[in-house]
């Protein structure tokens, strides 16, 4: 007899699909994590044979030549990728967290963050990043030339006084000090709405550039009040933070007039639109430009979570971030509520 597919079998088959995606997964990432130890195992040992024994370079060359010969057609073993193996052993030896984060994430993410970033709390930064947000080999290596850690270290919001101790810290690093949104394709002359909606239109580089972990409830989002109604440009949800964010765009400098207006958005969106069981509403207010005196000045009188960032349509690299960056115990404890 042919089974009635009904409602009870779909969602029997959807268990069971669920439940085989999650044993894929989990046998990928173990794989994985044998790999990446087997390379850290053998950089250990390259290096304590070269210490005990007084070799020189040659015989990674040698071991390279013998391993491949060994083990036909299995990639990794190459003298280039032994060097790697080296590299990154004498690099996180005496690091208290690194060598075990190295194992949670893929074998070429752990090369372009020893490659390309400067120390080891960047590396420990988007270690972090790239297992929270699961994100891919191109969008780490995005993030990294896009310069992520900095301006999220040095992202302005009055977070810590305005939101519960429990989440601040977290929240903090959701705001960086500046988005890139190269992938617009904006003149050199746009209004505000043309920016919007060119970042719908675009809507998942917009919500990876703002750092993956959001919703997008909808722009130009109504609410009202008095009979009046008043429209935020993008309305996300924050699922890590519980939160709604409310997304301001502004093709001018910031004015300390930007944070009152949003005050009110967030005063709506707490009243109107947030649940019992989710966090205070957040802001984020994007401008073209911005005094960093104006705004720590706007917003510490400002007693709603607001952040103020700037955005570029073109990709730069602004090389004075290193010299602004928090101190080694500030971003110790920042980086520690990357969970």
């Amino acid at each position: 007899m042919k089974l009635e597919k009904n409602g009870v079998y779909l969602e029997f088959l959807h268990e069971i699909k669920s439940r085989i995606n999650d044993a894929q997964t989990r046998a990928l990432k173990a794989v994985n994590r044998e790999l990446v130890l087997l390379y850290w195992e053998m950089g250990k040992r390259v290096v304590e044979k070269q210490r005990q024994e007084q070799w020189g370079d040659g015989v990674i060359e040698s071991l390279a030549c013998d391993l491949q010969r060994e083990f036909p057609g299995i990639k990794g073993f190459s003298a280039r990728n032994i060097w790697r193996m080296r590299d990154l052993y004498l690099s996180y030896a005496d690091h208290a967290k690194l060598p075990a984060l190295l194992t949670e994430i893929g074998w070429t993410h752990n090369l372009v963050i020893l490659e390309k970033c400067k120390d080891n709390l960047e590396r420990e930064f988007y270690m972090r990043m790239a297992l929270k947000h699961a994100w891919s080999y191109r969008v780490l290596l995005n993030n990294i030339e896009n310069q992520s850690y900095e301006k999220t270290l040095l992202g302005q919001t009055n977070f810590e006084a305005t939101l519960p101790v429990s989440i601040s810290d977290k929240a903090r690093l959701v705001v960086k000090d500046e988005y890139t949104f190269d992938f617009l394709e904006l003149g050199d002359d746009y209004s505000e709405r043309q920016l919007e909606n060119a970042m719908i239109l675009k809507i998942n580089d917009f919500l990876r550039e703002m750092g993956g972990i959001f919703t997008y409830m909808g722009n130009q989002y109504r609410l009202e009040i008095d009979d009046k109604e008043y429209f935020i440009d993008i309305l996300l949800y924050h699922r890590h933070l519980k939160c709604l964010v409310a997304i301001e765009l502004k093709i001018t400098e910031f004015i300390p007039e930007h944070v009152g207006k949003m005050q009110f958005y967030l005063a709506a969106l707490n009243k109107l639109v947030k649940t019992p069981d989710e966090n205070p509403s957040i802001g984020i207010i994007l401008c073209k430009s911005k005094s960093k005196t104006t705004v720590e000045y706007a917003l510490n009188e400002s007693n709603k979570p607001i952040g103020v960032a700037t955005y570029t349509v073109v990709k730069k690299l602004p090389k004075e971030l290193q010299d602004q960056l928090p101190s080694i115990e500030q971003i110790e404890r920042l980086l520690g509520k990357i969970e």
